[in-house]
């Protein structure tokens, strides 16, 4: 876990504190495994991670406990249309590149893109709420494999 992945960690469960939402273990784990894992993970592969550690810890534990998480704004859920939703620790505004092939998701920093919403406000009179973008493509490893984009 790097400094900056603790500190994110530390203000994480601040926030818990602040919401009075308590800090179990399995909270804690939870919240752990989402901040250092780059890929976007399922439920399922939340709980398939931890639950050698938690032999008690049910899937609806997971999928309850990242609920909590996403209603104070801890983590958003990426749902792109494949079955299941992926889960992603929320930092700075960021956007998304997903191979369609192996449904691999990539985070993108572009922060020229921030102006969109102040330019759509302005534009349109809306009061812009967020936006979101995705890039779709093939990633390095399925164009090794010899998968072709359609």
């Amino acid at each position: 876990m790097t400094v900056s992945d603790n500190q994110q960690l530390k203000e994480a469960l601040d926030m818990l504190k602040q919401t009075g939402i308590r800090i179990t273990p399995q909270r804690h784990a939870i919240l752990e495994y989402l901040i250092n894992s780059m890929s976007h993970p399922t439920a399922d592969e939340i709980y398939k991670a931890l639950e050698g550690k938690f032999p008690n810890m049910s899937v609806a534990t997971v999928y309850n406990n990242l609920r909590v998480f996403k209603e104070i704004g801890l983590v958003k859920e990426l749902t792109y249309g494949d079955a299941s939703s992926r889960f992603d620790f929320v930092t700075s505004n960021h956007y998304h590149v997903i191979c369609e092939q192996c449904g691999k998701i990539v985070d993108f920093h572009y922060p020229a893109l921030d102006e969109v919403e102040q330019l759509a406000a302005h534009v349109t009179g809306f009061k812009v709420d967020h936006h979101r973008m995705e890039i779709y493509g093939t990633c390095p490893d399925c164009q090794k494999n010899g998968h072709r984009q359609h």
